[in-house]
């Protein structure tokens, strides 16, 4: 069982994450067609903000499953050595899409509101 919810819980966390680019993605579409035509403006911000806020949504599934893994992490798999670099490997890894995502909501935030 421990097996299968470390699967379910690492989909969701990637399933989530690439969800929440398609938001940033929307929004700076949904953006751009605003700019060019500005009569549609009114009409496509409520969509600009309902994707923004659904990428939050996004954004807490990532973090609360990359909670649940963190729990179901099996360490020690590739030997002491490399499972000290992987660590590594893997906080870096998680800082710099911290940063991504920071700045991408940060973005998304600039072009709706």
């Amino acid at each position: 069982m421990n097996r299968y919810l470390t699967i379910l819980t690492g989909f969701i966390h990637d399933f989530a994450a690439g969800l929440w680019v398609s938001t940033v993605l929307v929004v700076y579409l949904l953006n751009r067609q605003a700019i060019k035509s500005p009569e549609l403006a009114d009409a496509l911000l409520p969509l600009k903000t309902d994707f923004f806020y659904i990428g939050l949504v996004c954004i807490a599934v990532v973090f609360f499953t990359g909670m649940g893994r963190t729990f179901t992490y099996i360490g020690n798999v590739y030997g002491e050595n490399a499972e000290m670099l992987r660590k590594r490997m893997l906080i870096a890894k998680h800082i710099l899409l911290f940063v991504i995502f920071g700045s991408g909501t940060y973005w998304q935030y600039t072009m709706v509101f």
